[in-house]
């Protein structure tokens, strides 16, 4: 027995290493789903600033377009004023929807 050493403490302590080391990755890898579930929201976020800034640029460009648009000839008749305000009024309130701050 001089010079034998029992073979049951190395695989114990092997496999309280191999536990240790197994609760050590999963540890981790929820730190990386974490941090993945943030980036995604990151994302997202940064997904709704561009529609938004998107469509209020397209929002402008329509509205410019039709300060632009070619006007009616002489001979036909011209709107009246509360029509031409009324439309006017509409412009200003689209734009200002897409403008505003939101929450």
């Amino acid at each position: 027995m001089f010079g034998k050493r029992p073979g049951l403490k190395p695989l114990a302590a092997r496999k309280q290493i191999l536990i240790t080391e197994s609760e050590l990755n999963r540890a981790q890898l929820v730190q990386d789903w974490h941090t993945l579930v943030e980036e995604v929201h990151m994302l997202a976020d940064q997904a709704r600033t561009v529609r938004s800034m998107a469509s209020a640029v397209a929002s402008l460009v329509a509205g410019i377009a039709s300060f632009r648009r070619k006007k009616p000839p002489a001979d036909e008749a011209k709107p009246s004023w509360w029509r031409t305000a009324l439309k006017r009024a509409q412009l200003v309130s689209s734009l200002w929807s897409e403008f505003r701050a939101r929450p």
